[in-house]
């Protein structure tokens, strides 16, 4: 087992230095950075003491090595918009994105395995084809669109919910949230249905797929031959197993709620990572842009090793398998 969790963490190493590369050398050809701080009034000479205090006089190469360098610090330079460290705006937006992004996650997770199990069960009813039509509209529809409905039913029509910001938070250290009070919470309502609804389609469908194909296995027959209750075979026996491949799915989905949350901020105004990362682009923010991807790229990183480490306890045929450097 630590053979493997080192390779894997070789192999996270090698991926997020090949992301930084690619998001640094790709974000040079976004705009002028210079042109986007100073004024058209500004001389050349203006111009050329503002990019060697950036240090956008340098070869590129030396400019990523210095980049690399200073990430592995956690220093990812000064924003070219708003002059300020760029951990320190990673970390006041941080706890707006992980929080709309585990939510989403836990709804999604909750809700889709309960839909996908009841689906599987009482296939032929008329409440799981409803639940699987749903389904459908949800895998269909873009995530903004599903937003702006969301919006326009619950914030203009109803007046129930806020259709913008975050409302009153909470700081505990230096983290903020607002799970601590109302208007927080109502703020997150819409927010975490949007990035969720995509994501609970997705694994609901999974789970009656991957049920059914368990309830037609061979030990199932032989587990009702044995006069064994259906809610046992269901739950205990059933669901167990179609669990295996869910846990994998699910955990893939965690990284890429956070990687895809920038639909859902700026519909909402959410202020967030990614509403950070919009702007940037918008300036050319190039050390902003580089370390959102490499935040993003250390996510999946992250949650890919621990998917693994899940899916090897949880599925004791995979243990059997592995090599002896891997256990």
């Amino acid at each position: 087992m630590l053979a493997y969790v080192l390779r894997s963490l070789a192999q996270g190493a090698v991926v997020l230095v090949a992301v930084a590369f690619i998001a640094f050398s790709m974000f040079r050809f976004v705009g002028d950075p210079i042109a986007n701080m100073v004024g058209q009034e500004a001389s050349m000479a203006d111009r050329e003491e503002l990019a060697r205090r950036l240090g956008l006089d340098q070869p590129f190469p030396i400019q990523f090595l210095h980049f690399l360098g200073n990430a592995l610090q956690g220093d990812f330079g000064i924003s070219y918009r708003q002059g300020r460290p760029v951990s320190a705006l990673i970390a006041e937006r941080l706890p707006a994105t992980v929080e709309l992004a585990v939510l989403s996650a836990l709804f999604a997770t909750v809700l889709g395995v309960a839909l996908g199990v009841y689906a599987a069960i009482r296939r032929r009813g008329v409440l799981a084809n409803a639940v699987m039509t749903l389904s459908l509209v949800g895998v269909s529809l873009p995530t903004f669109l599903i937003g702006i409905g969301l919006i326009y039913v619950f914030a203009v029509e109803l007046r129930w919910l806020p259709s913008f910001g975050r409302g009153e938070t909470v700081r505990i250290g230096w983290w903020t949230t607002g799970l601590l009070t109302w208007s927080g919470l109502q703020s997150l309502i819409l927010p975490v249905l949007t990035l969720g609804f995509f994501q609970l389609t997705l694994i609901m469908r999974l789970v009656r797929s991957e049920m059914l194909e368990v309830m037609r296995s061979d030990f199932i027959r032989f587990a009702r031959a044995r006069g064994i209750p259906a809610r046992v075979i269901e739950f205990r026996h059933a669901l167990r197993n179609t669990m295996i491949p869910v846990v994998t799915i699910a955990g893939l989905q965690l990284g890429s709620v956070i990687a895809f949350a920038i639909v859902t901020e700026t519909v909402f105004q959410w202020p967030g990572l990614g509403a950070l990362f919009v702007n940037a682009v918008q300036f050319a923010d190039v050390p902003v842009m580089a370390a959102y991807l490499v935040f993003v790229a250390f996510v999946f990183v992250v949650v890919n090793l621990l998917t693994d480490l899940a899916y090897l306890a949880l599925d004791p045929r995979l243990r059997a398998a592995a090599p002896k450097g891997a256990r």
